[in-house]
């Protein structure tokens, strides 16, 4: 049976001969040879390994059985298209078939199946591909091996398939085989990818061949092709394979040695790679090669998204730090004197992206202790690549900015061992490993110059201990002269190392050396600048260049100082070569002078008085900058164009714009508009040299260079008149009349510029627009915007504009070639696009106010809607609020044209506007998150106009905004994952606190804030307080940046609810706060937001979060009531973000503390609506506290109607609602628009006044309010109840519902009884710096248990809501309001004469101390309020009010008199005398009672 009789007897190309079987064959050899069962193993064994080897399984089948044996081809059942596949072919059909051929054979079923699966998958992979070294299926491959995994699955669910026989056969098509089907086989469970990979017999040739697979999916990947998910998938279990048995840790011993080879191959194929990305970075790898794209693609699997699904951190760090050792130490062939030399090349932003990129994802997964100590063990151990080792330097110092101490302490550890034993190779290390940081500059690392003048500039250097660490020292730092860059030679010289006397020719020697390397270089060390950086690396400047910066820079510091810098004054004395021949020169440069001297000016004259400047020197200059100024005006404007043909021309067209301008403030002149612009046109004709018939020819496309725009001078100059004309003829137009009502000018105008000369028109848009935009003037925005729409309205007939790259190939209407000129990259560019926004899209506004939408939109490119959304967005925090009906605003463009234009207050006028927000329904218009995300990146961060916390705070707005994406249709990866990494970083705080648990220890950071204020200088003056609020606003910024599990842990447990986090935090708020950081009674709201953020991460970690936050919440009421206040101010914006973070754990609705806030805003809401108001929801101070807020969003003529309501509202509802009302009067004299908020405050002060004595409702407890309550004792209401629990069972009093009420407030009783005892004595709160008397005592009859419950005192939690400032103000509101006292009531309540003295003699205190300058009236009071912020005249007013009530009080208001004037009775005498006078002349019996208020 021969090889070439075998296929021909299958195939029965002989018809004449009989065709024998398999089986007869064999019978016939039996009958030959006796039987023998060793010889019939063997045979069957033979039979075996022929069947395995046989390339074409299904037609040795179709031999041995004959036809009918065609059942078992696998061909119809991988075909997935063929329409008989499953049909007759079944898996249980062609399973029974190969256990009955198996049977027939004599083999086991498990190798037979093998085999034929193995045989399919060979054809399969065969297929013709896509790319000529595919390692990815076609869909159609992808659809067949799909079939037929099914079917091993199946035979493999039945114990019919051998998977050692299956990877034997598989790797006999090796050079067929693609790693897609490798990888299906994996996922689909036939043969795992380790099984698969250990059951090759050549361990090098099987890591070859992933090499080379590996490299081609990469390549693929990069390629962008169509199955990049599958693609993607792949590396990504190939990775996490490798990496887990790679480096795991201890290996399994229960099992042989021969399955040991998969750490080998896996170590050995991401070795492979990594030196295959190394070597091609080292030889320079081109941009977008095949070899950029494998590079790129291999170093993205060190990223978080390949590798997070590891589970295990330790195998993932032992592969990071293996991968860094094999970066620094592959391929060393620099020497440390070519590091020296080379090693400014190799800084952070000189190092390959690429590797960067790589160097960042490494230290991702490391700590800096664990990369600095494997840093120095490598160094220590192994021969280093030194370019690879200074470039992660330069990483690990910019990246992380901890490493700076680290790296210093590990410099210093070499720096002693090299001294200690003359170590040549640590002194190396040393120096390099510092050059290198320095190089990053000064917030990385310190200067080189700062390092060597602290390690060898005085006695403790390091070099100071003995004579053989001075020769060691001079030795290392010659030897490395012929290699040193000039700058470290400089800092050696000018800064040498501390020797002594006897060891000075050591360094004489040195610097000799040095200087003469300097000069071979030609480098003199003497026309070095003053404020040359010596640390940095870069080239040496030249001496005039230098001389320039260090003018600029001394003059810079003597405009902060007044006096001449010191640098400067040593110049002149130490450094006079310099100084005269490059410095003064470059100062004394002539120019015209001004008018008012500058501070160039008094610095010259400065250094004059010094005799610093040769008098003839200075002559010279006197003379050179007086000829300057005698030059004709020409001259300095420039050299002037020839005279030429063109001169007359361009005068006529100048002459035909000026009658133009002047009839545009002429009505009777605008039938001759169209007459005019025809002259302009034929005009410009004459000056661009065009011909008639020029006209006619059509433009297709006007090519522009959006970067080098030119043009030639005429047409620069004819350009320019129009420009010009424009801008002048717009604003004669406006000041006469609204652009609607301008007439066609404009339009007809425009038309001279769409012929010949518009892509000179276009060009010179470019360079003003996107080169010098932010130096134009108003004048110019708005004339250049109102161009820019009405060329949007000729969009169709204007040709399209090719701008080149980067912009794409297709040609850009008009109107969007604006959106590309306007850039937001730095500060002046962002504000300059606002300009030019707010400009153009006003101005459309109101010319096309009568037409429809669509003319509207067609005039502005949706590119610039949605730039100037964008500003909106992240400028101003108003246009992240939502707009109410009263807050749409009318447009009017008449403001825009003036010259001292509030771009600002325009833009928000526009942002409200109506017709403007209904244009943002357009969908074209919506700026999407691909939008956002686009203009964000073309900011530079250093130049932008937004601090870190204002950037962030824009941040946080566009991830919660509807509107910026576009209704969720944004990039949901990009925002996943960085919502993992803030969950990260959370989650890392407590890593081994259990769920539901919480540390007991505070933050750290809270004691660092409470060390350095308490550092601070205490009291009221401006400079302490200056410097108190600037110092918490840098703990705000810090605290914003960290997560919010700072502010509140990252969990609450019921065992300790408020978290120590929490308490320090609010007594962060209360003491220091709430003094300097916050306004109108509530924080700001990033800080706000921030701790109601982290509240709910801590609480949804709780068993319960709903009753948690309920829980901490009402604790807030008395520990930290400021925090709630300042979220009903903060709740529109705050409110979708937390039902946003609930939702999304929670299903249940929110906690009921939350609702208590909503309901409070929508109490507010409804109150000021002309509907009926709703019930004021509990607790009543909230309430009163949100009806406050929301007094304070509406305007003045719809309060006043509103607040008649409150004669229906509840007693303690308006005691609570006046005290805020006070402290927002307060606040309105001490801010500085008081001039527009205080006539409002003031108002609704009174009106709520005014109800109150109607009333009868005592409010005097407001301005006797303490710690624990008015007049020290606890108020009787509960925070979240109507009525307090009762008091002991009392008697009735027959007193007026007001006094019952005062006495209610003082005592903390029910207002149902009152006590019989009498109440404690007053407690008067004394301001800073006058003496008070504390005169409390505690009320016999009140139960003990309410006497003890802080949590019940709201005097204590008025006091904690207003900030100290405004607390000791209260005489100068109480005073405010005495026009609407009502007398009656003075002279009723006995109480009133001691609270109206109180507040008399702490009002002449306050002025006496100076406190009253800070509420100095503005300029521009109204008549009805003045006299009311002049502090003397409201004291006289006072002092008359006393002097006249003194006499009219009943005897018994005058029991306290003695204890009020026992410390302040001079203050006024004459009104101590009147006091004491009627307290002598009341009976005795009077002296025994006291007010019901105290």
């Amino acid at each position: 049976m021969s090889d070439s009789w075998v296929p021909n007897s299958a195939s029965g190309q002989d018809p004449g001969r009989r065709r024998r079987s398999w089986a007869e064959l064999l019978a016939g050899r039996v009958k030959r040879e006796k039987y023998n069962p060793e010889r019939a193993q063997k045979l069957k064994e033979s039979a075996v390994r022929l069947l395995r080897s046989h390339q074409d399984l299904n037609a040795l089948l179709l031999e041995v059985e004959g036809p009918l044996c065609k059942k078992l081809s696998l061909s119809k059942v991988i075909d997935c298209d063929s329409s008989e596949a499953y049909a007759n072919h079944s898996s249980s059909f062609i399973g029974s078939a190969l256990q009955d051929q198996a049977s027939r054979l004599g083999i086991p079923v498990g190798i037979l199946s093998a085999g034929v699966v193995a045989s399919s998958v060979g054809q399969i992979c065969t297929a013709p591909a896509e790319t000529s070294h595919p390692v990815l299926l076609t869909v159609e491959q992808r659809k067949k091996l799909s079939s037929l995994l099914e079917f091993a699955q199946y035979l493999l669910a039945h114990s019919m398939f051998s998977r050692l026989s299956f990877c034997q056969e598989l790797w006999k098509i090796q050079s067929s085989l693609l790693l897609e089907a490798v990888w299906h086989l994996h996922v689909q469970g036939i043969v795992s990818l380790q099984e698969l990979l250990e059951s090759h017999p050549d361990m090098h040739a099987v890591g070859s061949w992933l090499f080379r697979n590996l490299c081609c999916l990469c390549e693929q990947m990069e390629a962008s092709c169509q199955h990049a998910d599958v693609a993607r998938a792949m590396l990504s279990d190939f990775v996490q394979m490798f990496v887990l048995r790679g480096f795991q840790k201890n290996s399994d011993l229960r099992r042989t040695v021969e399955p040991e080879k998969m750490p080998q191959v896996a170590v050995d194929v991401l070795q492979r790679m990594l030196i295959f990305a190394l070597d091609a970075l080292a030889a320079g790898v081109q941009e977008e090669s095949s070899t950029h794209k494998i590079v790129r693609c291999w170093f993205g699997v060190f990223s978080g998204h390949t590798l997070g699904s590891v589970i295990s951190t330790d195998p993932l760090k032992r592969f990071f730090s293996h991968t860094l050792t094999q970066i620094l130490t592959h391929s060393p062939v620099l020497k440390a004197s070519d590091a020296v030399q080379m090693q400014r090349e190799w800084s952070f932003a000189r190092t390959h992206p690429l590797l960067t990129a790589l160097y960042r994802r490494l230290l991702v997964m490391l700590s800096a202790e664990e990369l600095v100590g494997h840093l120095q063990e490598v160094l220590e151990t192994q021969e280093v690549h030194w370019q690879r080792v200074l470039s992660f330097v330069s990483a690990l110092v910019v990246c992380f900015p901890e490493a700076q101490q680290l790296l210093e302490d590990w410099v210093a550890r070499l720096m002693a061992q090299a001294f200690e034993s003359c170590q040549l190779d640590s002194m190396v290390t040393a120096f390099l490993v510092v050059r290198q940081a320095a190089l990053e500059g000064p917030s990385a690392f310190l200067s080189y110059a700062d390092w060597f003048k602290a390690s060898f500039g005085s006695t403790r250097g390091y070099h100071g201990c003995s004579k053989k660490a001075l020769v060691f020292l001079f030795t290392f730092l010659s030897d490395l002269v012929p290699f040193e860059s000039p700058r470290y030679l400089q800092v050696h010289i000018l800064h040498p190392p501390l020797v002594p006397s006897k060891y000075r020719s050591l360094l004489t020697d040195y610097i000799s050396l040095a200087k003469t390397r300097l000069a071979d270089l030609k480098v003199s060390i003497e026309n070095m600048g003053l404020y040359e950086d010596l640390s940095s690396a870069g080239d040496i400047t030249e001496p005039h260049s230098q001389a320039l910066q260090d003018v600029e820079k001394a003059i810079m510091v003597f405009e902060h100082t007044g006096k001449i810098p010191v640098t400067v004054m040593e110049a002149s004395i130490f450094r006079r070569p310099y100084y005269v021949s490059h410095f003064l020169p470059a100062l004394l440069t002539p120019r015209v002078l001004p008018k008012v001297p500058d501070s160039r000016v008094a610095f010259i004259e400065s250094l004059k008085r010094a005799d610093k400047i040769p008098p003839s020197l200075y002559s010279t200059y006197c003379q050179a900058c007086s000829a300057a100024e005698e030059k004709p005006e020409d001259a300095a404007l420039g050299v002037r164009a020839e005279p030429s043909s063109a001169e007359e021309p361009l005068g006529q067209l100048r002459a035909a714009l000026g009658e133009l301008r002047a009839s545009m403030t002429d009505p009777s002149q605008r039938d001759v508009i169209s007459a005019q612009v025809a002259v302009i046109s034929e005009r410009l004709r004459a000056v661009l040299g065009h011909n008639e018939d020029d006209s006619s020819v059509e433009i297709s496309k006007i090519q522009l260079s959006i970067n080098t725009p030119r043009l030639e001078p005429r047409e620069h100059m004819a350009v320019d008149l129009l420009l010009t004309s424009f801008c002048q003829n717009l604003m004669a137009a406006s000041s006469v009349a609204p652009p609607e009502r301008q007439g066609p000018w404009a339009a007809l105008f425009v038309r001279t510029m769409c012929g010949r000369v518009l892509p000179a028109v276009l060009t010179r848009l470019c360079q003003l627009l996107r080169h010098q935009g932010p130096s134009l003037s108003a004048p110019h925005v708005l004339g250049l915007a109102a161009l820019a729409v009405h060329l949007g309205e000729s969009r169709s007939a204007l040709p399209e504009v090719d701008v080149g790259p980067p912009a794409p190939d297709a040609g850009l209407p008009v109107p969007a070639l604006f959106d590309s000129l306007l850039t937001c990259r730095t500060r002046d560019s962002l504000f300059f696009c606002l300009k030019f926004c707010t400009a153009a899209i006003s101005y459309s506004l109101c010319k096309f106010s009568s037409q429809s939408r669509d003319t509207l939109c067609s005039c502005l490119s949706p590119g610039l809607i949605k730039k100037f959304q964008f500003l909106m967005f992240r400028l101003f925090s108003e246009a992240r609020q939502p707009l109410s009906e009263e807050d749409v605003a009318s447009l009017s463009w008449r403001p825009l044209h003036l010259p001292s234009a509030d771009w600002q207050r325009a833009a928000l006028s526009l942002w409200t506007h109506r017709t403007f927000r209904e244009l943002l329904k357009e969908e074209d218009v919506h700026l999407t998150y691909q939008d956002w995300l686009h203009l964000e990146l073309e900011i530079q961060p250093e130049a932008d106009a937004l601090s870190d916390t204002e950037r962030s705070r824009s941040y946080d707005h566009s991830e919660n905004s509807d509107l910026v994406f576009g209704g969720r249709t944004g990039n949901e990866d990009i925002i996943s994952r960085l919502q993992e990494m803030v969950a990260d970083l959370e989650l890392q705080q407590d890593l081994s606190v259990p769920l539901g648990h919480t540390p007991s220890q505070g933050h750290f950071l809270f004691e660092i804030f409470r060390r350095r204020l308490q550092a601070l200088t205490s009291g009221w003056s401006v400079a302490a307080s200056l410097q108190r609020q600037r110092e918490l606003l840098m703990y705000k910024r810090i605290l914003l940046r960290l997560p919010s599990s700072v502010l509140c842990g990252s969990s609450f447990q019921a065992e300790q609810p408020i978290t120590a986090r929490c308490e320090q935090f609010f007594h962060l708020v209360n003491s220091e706060m709430r003094n300097f950081c916050s306004h109108g009674g509530a924080l700001t709201q990033d800080i706000t937001a921030h701790f109601f953020r982290g509240l709910l991460n801590a609480c949804l970690r709780s068993r319960d979060p709903s009753l948690m936050v309920d829980f901490i919440l009402a604790k807030c009421q008395t520990k930290c009531p400021l925090i709630l206040t300042s979220a009903l101010v903060w709740w529109p914006s705050l409110e979708p973000v937390l039902l946003c973070r609930w939702r999304r754990h929670c299903q249940s609705p929110l906690p009921r503390e939350l609702q208590k806030l909503q309901e409070g805003r929508q109490f507010a809401s409804d109150f000021l609506s002309p509907e009926a108001a709703s019930l004021a929801p509990n607790p009543d101070w909230l309430s009163a506290a949100a009806l406050h807020f929301a007094i304070q969003q509406v305007r003045e003529e719809n309060i006043r109607k509103q607040l008649k309501k409150l004669d229906c509202e509840r007693e303690e509802l308006l005691v609570f609602l006046f005290f805020f009302s006070l402290m927002g009067l307060l606040s309105s004299h001490l801010t500085s628009n008081s001039t527009r908020d205080l006539p409002k405050a003031f108002h609704v002060c009174a009106a709520i006044l005014e109800c109150l004595e109607k009333r009868k409702i005592s409010w005097l407890a407001l301005f006797q309010l303490t710690e624990s309550g008015p007049m020290g004792l606890s108020w009787g209401l509960p925070l979240s109840a109507p009525h307090p629990p009762s008091c002991k069972r009392s008697t009735p009093h027959p007193l007026p519902a007001a006094d019952r009420y005062l006495g209610i407030l003082s005592s903390g009783c029910s207002p149902h009884t009152i006590p019989t005892a009498r109440p404690p004595r007053v407690h008067v709160p004394t301001p800073r710096g006058v003496p008070s008397t504390d005169n409390r005592q505690r009320c016999p009859e009140l139960p003990e248990p309410l006497l003890g419950v802080a949590d019940l005192r709201l005097g204590r939690l008025l006091l904690r809501v207003a900030p100290d400032q405004h607390t000791r103000l209260l005489p100068f509101a109480f005073y405010s309001l005495l026009s609407y006292f009502h007398e009656d009531a003075a002279i009723r309540e006995e109480a009133f004469l001691h609270v109206a003295v109180d507040m008399y003699l702490k009002l002449v205190q306050l002025f006496v101390a100076g406190d009253t300058s800070t509420v100095s009236p503005p300029a521009g009071r109204s008549l009805e309020l003045q006299g009311q912020g002049n502090p003397v005249e409201l004291i006289t007013k006072a002092r008359l009010f006393l002097l006249q009530l003194i006499p009219r009080c009943p005897k018994k208001s005058f029991s306290h008199v003695a204890e009020l004037l026992a410390d302040r009775g001079d203050c006024d005498p004459e009104v101590s005398a009147a006091l004491q006078s009627r307290q002598q002349a009341a009976p005795d019996a009077d002296l025994s009672q006291e007010p019901y208020l105290f």
